[in-house]
């Protein structure tokens, strides 16, 4: 056999993304306004003003809170706003709605504050296939910020890409 074998795609100049590394680490709780009610229906301000001071916030420091409603309830605005008012001062990142909510908001929240610059005319393959579950939004997320600045955009492995975008 003639020459040394060579690995063309460790030297390759593909920039990779692995949508994975956007994946929130942090613990994700949810607060549900349903044990705040009357009766699991009503919000009687007064009441819902005590419990809310009496609660430990600090059980959320650091983690992301998905506020949500599970009862069949009408919520005023204000109740969410005192809320969040309370939560900001320790968790990491409040979202209205359930778990995989937060996830969505806070997977689209890190890929959008990625520097593009480091992508402008490179060629960037987009990685599938992996542990976490990452939506389809967030490939189209990326696809939409990258397809302004990247040479190509491919989405898959290194070895195996299937072509989505190439500049002309």
């Amino acid at each position: 056999m003639q020459g040394d074998i060579i690995n063309k795609v460790a030297s390759s100049t593909l920039e990779t993304i692995d949508l994975e590394n956007f994946y929130p680490q942090e613990e994700i709780v949810l607060f549900d306004l349903k044990p705040f009610l009357f009766m699991e229906l009503i919000l009687k301000e007064k009441e819902f003003r005590a419990s809310l001071l009496d609660l430990d916030w600090s059980a959320y420091k650091d983690k992301i809170v998905a506020v949500t409603c599970t009862a069949d309830a009408i919520i005023p605005v204000w109740a969410y706003m005192l809320i969040a008012s309370y939560l900001e001062a320790f968790a990491k990142d409040i979202v209205m709605g359930s778990e995989q909510t937060a996830i969505q908001q806070i997977l689209l929240k890190r890929i959008n504050a990625i520097d593009l610059t480091q992508y402008k005319d490179k060629r960037v393959v987009v990685k599938g296939c992996g542990e976490k579950p990452i939506g389809d939004f967030a490939y189209m997320e990326i696809t939409k910020l990258l397809r302004p600045v990247a040479k190509s955009i491919m989405y898959g492995e290194p070895c195996s890409t299937v072509p989505i975008y190439k500049k002309k």
